[in-house]
């Protein structure tokens, strides 16, 4: 029998010293704050997706060159959260208010980037407040929230999520077209002045208890752990080597000027919302189905794009079945997070954000070399295989006693 939500969260709490919140209700203001900020980092983060031949233009890059600007974000997110075991011995509002701080920083620097160079600066810095904040976020809702009030809180920051990576792309597309691709990234910037200042108001102070550091990487040696890990891996490679080249793949193969791209990256934003609405119940019934199947089904529909990308109506519903699979994918390993480490939310939470953040990028630069030199087909292939490799290592990271809903 697996242990309740409710239970693991009362271990995690023990384990890492952090006192229960002492407001009965919860902060929910402190924890909408921390969803606001999430949304905003993670919409900054693949913003570049649907803006990678206006910003390739202008600072006289490849396209594929660009789209290293995800590349060098992830990089830095990496190093970030691998470390973050250093930080969390400090006071934690003054930790996430610090990183909000230089999320307004990299979208001034790259909203008024005079070159490449000043441009992919900018990006380290946000991949910088990714691999803190994100890293810490969980935990920290988990310090915020009464026990009962967690699984909750947590469903509504994944949900900010959700909502971002649903409306980056589009949303980037649609500002594009009046305000530029400079306009679009200068958006982060009075949200993150705003987020600060949510956070400056709702934050208590969350001083750590001593000795409750741990190392990331000492995760790793759990049981199972390891294949998880690179389940993971495989899937955020296979996803991005894709993901981050659907503008040039549709306005070149497709032949979809601005404003259709823009409305065909909203359905499937729409439908990966709709997809992480259901998949909590395909969880319940087998976590190991979910890890397994949905990697392969988004594997058959990169190998379908490489044959319909001509057709309009084809490509659009093949784009519609991957947000559907391919946002909610996500939950059902941070599922599996919480029920293979549950009693170390801080070094786990920052294992997997450096997992995913290094993944990214190296399915990004992959894609991009591939893009530039095989053109959509060759990345698009490297997509499909990546994702059938995470289908295989998936079926072997959940035990026997832990497909199912636990109880």
């Amino acid at each position: 029998m697996q242990t309740p939500v409710s239970s693991q969260t009362d271990r995690s709490r023990a384990t890492r010293g952090s006192p229960p919140t002492t407001e009965p209700h919860g902060n929910w203001s402190a924890a909408f704050a921390l969803t606001l900020c999430v949304a905003t980092l993670i919409a900054s983060e693949f913003m570049p997706v649907s803006l990678l031949t206006p910003l390739a233009t202008d600072l006289r890059m490849s396209e594929g060159m660009a789209g290293q600007a995800i590349s060098v974000s992830g990089a830095f997110a990496v190093l970030t959260s691998l470390g973050i075991g250093r930080l969390v011995g400090w006071n934690r509002r003054t930790v996430l208010l610090g990183r909000t701080g230089v999320m307004a920083i990299s979208g001034l620097l790259v909203a008024f980037a005079p070159n490449a160079t000043v441009f992919m600066i900018g990006r380290a810095f946000i991949g910088v407040v990714i691999g803190g904040f994100c890293s810490l976020s969980a935990a920290t809702v988990m310090r915020l929230m009464p026990n009962d009030q967690v699984p909750r809180a947590l469903a509504v920051l994944n949900g900010g999520n959700a909502v971002a990576t649903m409306v980056a792309a589009p949303l980037g597309a649609f500002l594009g077209q009046f305000i530029g691709w400079r306009g679009a990234f200068f958006m982060v910037v009075p949200l993150a002045v705003i987020t600060f200042a949510w956070q400056w108001l709702a934050l208590p102070d969350m001083q750590a208890a001593s000795g409750q550091a741990s190392s990331a990487l000492g995760v790793l040696r759990r049981p199972r752990a390891k294949v998880g890990m690179l389940a993971l891996a495989l899937l955020f490679a296979g996803q991005f080597a894709l993901f981050t080249y659907l503008r040039p793949f549709l306005e070149q193969v497709t032949r979809l000027d601005a404003t259709p791209l823009s409305l065909v990256l909203l359905v499937m934003g729409v439908a990966g919302l709709a997809g992480t609405a259901l998949i909590g119940r395909c969880i319940a019934s087998s976590l190991k189905a979910v890890l397994c199947i949905g990697p392969l089904a988004m594997a058959a529909i990169a190998l379908a794009l490489t044959l319909a990308g001509a057709s309009a109506v084809s490509t659009t519903s093949l784009l519609i079945a991957w947000g559907f699979v391919g946002t909610a994918l996500p939950v059902a390993w941070w599922t599996w997070l919480a029920r293979t480490l549950p009693d170390d939310a801080d070094a786990g939470g920052g294992l997997m954000v450096a997992v995913i953040q290094m993944a990214i990028t190296a399915g990004a630069a992959a894609g991009g070399l591939l893009f530039d030199t095989g053109g959509h087909t060759a990345t698009f292939l490297l997509s499909a295989l990546l994702l059938c490799a995470s289908a295989g290592f998936g079926a072997f990271s959940v035990p026997r006693s832990n497909q199912g809903n636990p109880s």
